[in-house]
C-alpha cells in the first residue's frame, strides 16, 4: 500500500475532533491495508516505528533540504525497510550513512510524505490516532470485539502483531493467545486513594504493600534463560545482573514475576528514584555499577508458575503463589486486613522507612494487564502527579543561563493542558541536564521561554489543587515542586486533567470549573 494513503488517513484523523469520525477514517484505512504492511502501518499511526528510535536526531532530519518527489511512489513497506537499515547502521561513519539513507528516502517522498516522515522521526507526530481510538478502529476493520482485541494485544505485548495474527488466522487467533514466558506483557497500573480507610471502603478487606520508589520490572525465567523487562517492555536484562542471578535461585523452572528493583543505602533506606535509574543508562558499565550501586529486587505479583498461568486468578491466589517460591527478603512486605487502624500503622511504618506509601489491592481481582484498574490503588503521604514539561523559562540571578521555570501540563484527550509553573526542587545538576535536554527538544521560543515537544515526564509534588483563572484548565497546583524526572515513562503515561479535577473535587467538595480550552 502507498504511504500516501496512510498520510492521508493521518491528516484526516488529525483534522477532526470527533472520536467516531477518527475511528471511521482509521478503520477504512486498516481494512484496505495489506496484511504484510499492517504491523508497520499501525506502528506509524501510533508514532512508534517498530525499530524504536532509529538513531536519527531532530538536527539531522531538520537540515535535510531535499526537493519532494512529484508523484507518490513510496510504499509503507519501503519506509519500514529503510528505517530498519538506518537502525542497523553501526561503527565509523554511521552518522553519515544514516543521513544518506534518510536523504534517499526523502528524495522519493512527496511534500506531504516528507512532512509526515519528518514528524514521525523527530517525535512530533500529533495526529489524533491515540491507541484507544486505533484499537477500536482495528477491531472494526478485523471484525472482532474491541475488548477481545485489547486483551489479545495486552498478552501479545503490542497491537500490531496481534492485528496481523487476527487478519491471517481469524478471531480464533485471539483465543490462542496465551501468556508466554520471555514475551513481556503490559503492566497493571493503579488508581489513587486518599487513605487506607478510603481503600477499605472500596474493598472491605485488602492487601496492603509498601509502595517502593524504584524501577518497575517484569522478570521472565524459562529454565536457565532469564529476561528482565522495564515498565515500557524494554529488555533491560544487561543492566541488572543481580536480578538474573537471584531469579535463577528460585525453586521453579518457569516463572513470570512483577516487581520493582531499588537501590538501598547500607541502613536499608532507599536511595532516590534517580539514583536507582543510573543503572539503566545505555552507556553504563553494568558490572562496575553493580559493585558501586547494587540493586535489590522486590516482587509483588506472580503471573505464571511453571506451567500454570495465574494472570486471571484472584490477587490472593497470586500472592500465595509468590510466597511459595520467592524468599521473604525478595518480597514486598504485605499485610492483609480489614482494620483501617492496622492499615494506617502499616502506612506510617512504610513512610518512616523512607518509602512512598502503600499500595492497596482487592483480594478477588485478576491481573489487568496494561490498564489502570480500580482493583489497585496507591496511597502516598504527599500528593504527586506525573506531568509533561511543555516549556521552560530562562532563569535569573544565579540561575542565569539555565532553563529553570517549568511549564507543566496534564494530558487531556490528544493534547496537554497547562496547570502551572515551578522552579522549586531543582538542583544545579538537574538544571544543567534539563537545559541541554530542553534545547534538544525545542519546538520554538520567544524572548524568555523555550517551548519544547511534550515528551519529558516529571514527577511533581504539590499541596493541593486550586481554581485559577490564568490557565485554560481552570485549575492550578499549589506549592508545586519537582520531585524528579521519570525517564521510564512516556508522555502517554502522564496523569490526566480528569485526575486533577478529581483531586479538586475530593479536596473542595465542589465541581471543578469548566475548562476553557479554546484560549
Amino acid at each position: 500500500m502507498r504511504l500516501a494513503e496512510l498520510v492521508s488517513a493521518s491528516d484526516r484523523t488529525a483534522a477532526t475532533s470527533s472520536r467516531l469520525q477518527k475511528i471511521d477514517i482509521l478503520a477504512g484505512f486498516l481494512t484496505r491495508c495489506d496484511t504484510d504492511e499492517l504491523e508497520a502501518a499501525i506502528a506509524f499511526l501510533t508514532a512508534s516505528p517498530l525499530q524504536g528510535k532509529i538513531g536519527l536526531g531532530g538536527a539531522t532530519a531538520a537540515k535535510l533540504r531535499v526537493p519532494p518527489a512529484p508523484d507518490a511512489s513510496l510504499s509503507i513497506a519501503d519506509v519500514h525497510h529503510v528505517f530498519g537499515r538506518i537502525e542497523a547502521v553501526r561503527g565509523r561513519g554511521s552518522a553519515a550513512t544514516r543521513e544518506r539513507l534518510l536523504q534517499d528516502l526523502f528524495a522519493r517522498a512527496t511534500a506531504a510524505e516528507q512532512q509526515f516522515l519528518f514528524r514521525l522521526i523527530v517525535g512530533e507526530l500529533r495526529q489524533g490516532a491515540l491507541e484507544g481510538v486505533l484499537l477500536e478502529a482495528a477491531a472494526r476493520a478485523l471484525g472482532v470485539a474491541a475488548d477481545a482485541l485489547r486483551r489479545g494485544a495486552m498478552i501479545a505485548g503490542d497491537l500490531g502483531s496481534t492485528a496481523v495474527a487476527v487478519r491471517r488466522e481469524g478471531p480464533a487467533a485471539l483465543d490462542a493467545l496465551a501468556l508466554q514466558v520471555l514475551r513481556p506483557i503490559a503492566p497493571m497500573l493503579a488508581d489513587t486513594a486518599e487513605s487506607p480507610a478510603g481503600a477499605l471502603e472500596r474493598y472491605g478487606r485488602a492487601a496492603f504493600e509498601w509502595k517502593l520508589d524504584g524501577a518497575r520490572i517484569q522478570v521472565h525465567r524459562d529454565r536457565d534463560t532469564v529476561r528482565v523487562f522495564s515498565r515500557n517492555l524494554r529488555d533491560v536484562t544487561h543492566a541488572v545482573p543481580e536480578v538474573v542471578t537471584a531469579t535463577r535461585t528460585l525453586p521453579v523452572s518457569r516463572v513470570i514475576l512483577d516487581g520493582e528493583v531499588i537501590a538501598l543505602r547500607p541502613n536499608g533506606s532507599p536511595h532516590p528514584f534517580q539514583v536507582t535509574m543510573r543503572r539503566f543508562g545505555r552507556r553504563q558499565d553494568a558490572a562496575a555499577l553493580e559493585r558501586e550501586l547494587p540493586l535489590q529486587p522486590f516482587f509483588f505479583d506472580c503471573l505464571l508458575r511453571d506451567e500454570e498461568p495465574l494472570i486471571d486468578r484472584p490477587q490472593a491466589e497470586r500472592a500465595a503463589a509468590l510466597r511459595e517460591i520467592v524468599p521473604t527478603d525478595m518480597q514486598v512486605p504485605q499485610i492483609v486486613t480489614a482494620d483501617a487502624q492496622e492499615a494506617d500503622r502499616f502506612l506510617r511504618d512504610s513512610l518512616a522507612r523512607g518509602h512512598e506509601g502503600v499500595m492497596a489491592k482487592a483480594l478477588d481481582a485478576p491481573y489487568v494487564a496494561g490498564r489502570r484498574a480500580p482493583a489497585w490503588v496507591k496511597i502516598k503521604q504527599a500528593r504527586t502527579l506525573d506531568l509533561v514539561v511543555l516549556a521552560a523559562e530562562w532563569g535569573n540571578g544565579r540561575r542565569r543561563g539555565w532553563l529553570s521555570n517549568l511549564h507543566l501540563g496534564a494530558r487531556h484527550g490528544e493534547t496537554f493542558v497547562m496547570l502551572g509553573k515551578t522552579f522549586k526542587g531543582l538542583t544545579d545538576e538537574l538544571l544543567t541536564w534539563q537545559t541541554g535536554r530542553f534545547l534538544e527538544l525545542e519546538a520554538h521560543r520567544d524572548a524568555y521561554t523555550v517551548y519544547v515537544r511534550p515528551e519529558l515526564v516529571v514527577e511533581i509534588a504539590f499541596n493541593d489543587v486550586q481554581e485559577s483563572p490564568h490557565y485554560p484548565g481552570g485549575l492550578a497546583l499549589r506549592f508545586a515542586r519537582v520531585k524528579g524526572y521519570r525517564p521510564d515513562k512516556g508522555a502517554s503515561e502522564a496523569d490526566t486533567l480528569a485526575t486533577v479535577q478529581d483531586i479538586y473535587r475530593q479536596q473542595s467538595g465542589n465541581e471543578p470549573p469548566v475548562p476553557r480550552l479554546d484560549v
